[in-house]
């Protein structure tokens, strides 16, 4: 990296970190138990609004993983997802009725918390509808993986984001709070993804998926991207700079090998394709808070009119992390 990109990825940083400290004074502490966090804890920390029908199978995935608490933003929930979250005794929470547009989608928000309590612990970030897997999670604990890492001088583990889908109408099931969405989309895409190389960043970009299949067949570059860092030992210096797309200091998002190769890696399962994605879908046409004026989820809302289905002839149902490692999707690496 030359001299003038080195200082344009510090500006940045820096940048980023006065943005975290200047959105920070939107939030209200609702639930604040910080105080029970102890050295070496592994923490979650997500942003949400009206996802209450999702959060009891939400909590229990990650407090069966491993996760010592939970750290959450509620924007402006109206579903009593804020109330039953205040309720749990691991999780501290915090609200907001400012722009989660405004805040870069939440990462400003999550960069201040991860900043003042996050520091020289384990951070997982993640949204209600992702669900980590990686690999030996069947009879591993998360702990095992970041103490793997920590003997390996890793500092940070990439993921794809694979969405999940049900076989027939994404509606036609109702999901039950509680209950594994996994149930109900079990469905993905084994192949049709397209990976290149951000020179800036120097992470991989990954596309495709049903989301470009069926969402944006005539312009596959403007599906959204796939490749995530969501677990990072986390260091008051970093800085989220695009969701967990992208990372600063550049070196933590060299997740993966050139092309994708052999390091370790893990999936997001992402179960966004379920029957309140209708509603959801929607409502962003009104509130159009998300990326790039919201173009992605005016095609939700178009296509799901049309026809409310993802499944196809070279679908595949999913069985468990190995499947995905077969098929190229992650890898344990040299992780024995």
């Amino acid at each position: 990296m030359g001299v003038w990109q080195s200082y344009r990825m510090r500006l940045r940083r820096k940048r980023a970190k006065a943005r975290a400290y200047r959105k920070h004074f939107s939030l209200t502490p609702v639930a604040n138990r910080t105080e029970k966090i102890r050295p070496g804890d592994i923490l979650l920390f997500s942003t949400l609004r009206d996802e209450h029908i999702r959060l009891p199978y939400f909590l229990k995935y990650y407090r069966d993983m491993g996760v010592s608490h939970f750290l959450i933003v509620d924007n402006d929930s109206t579903d009593g997802g804020a109330e039953y979250l205040a309720q749990q005794d691991d999780v501290s929470l915090w609200s907001t009725k400012s722009s989660y547009k405004r805040s870069r989608f939440g990462v400003d928000w999550l960069n201040w918390l991860q900043q003042k309590y996050g520091h020289g612990h384990w951070t997982l970030v993640v949204d209600a509808d992702e669900f980590f897997v990686y690999p030996f999670c069947d009879t591993r604990p998360i702990r095992a993986l970041t103490d793997w890492l920590d003997t390996s001088q890793v500092k940070s583990f990439g993921a794809m984001l694979l969405d999940m889908y049900p076989k027939g109408r994404i509606d036609a099931v109702p999901y039950q709070a509680g209950q594994n969405p996994l149930e109900i989309a079990a469905w993905f895409d084994p192949g049709n993804y397209v990976i290149a190389k951000n020179k800036f960043y120097g992470n991989v970009w990954i596309q495709g998926g049903p989301r470009a299949r069926v969402f944006f067949p005539d312009a596959p570059k403007k599906a959204p991207a796939l490749n995530k860092t969501p677990l990072v030992k986390w260091d008051r210096r970093y800085a989220y700079e695009s969701s967990t797309h992208m990372l600063l200091p550049r070196g933590l998002n060299l997740t993966y090998d050139e092309w994708g190769g052999e390091k370790a890696s893990g999936i997001l399962l992402h179960a966004k394709f379920l029957d309140t994605f209708t509603a959801k879908a929607a409502e962003e046409l009104t509130r159009r808070q998300h990326y790039s004026a919201s173009v992605e989820y005016k095609a939700y809302a178009r296509t799901v009119q049309e026809n409310p289905e993802l499944w196809c002839k070279w679908s595949e149902k999913y069985i468990n992390w190995r499947q995905l490692e077969i098929l190229g999707l992650m890898s344990k690496g040299n992780w024995a």
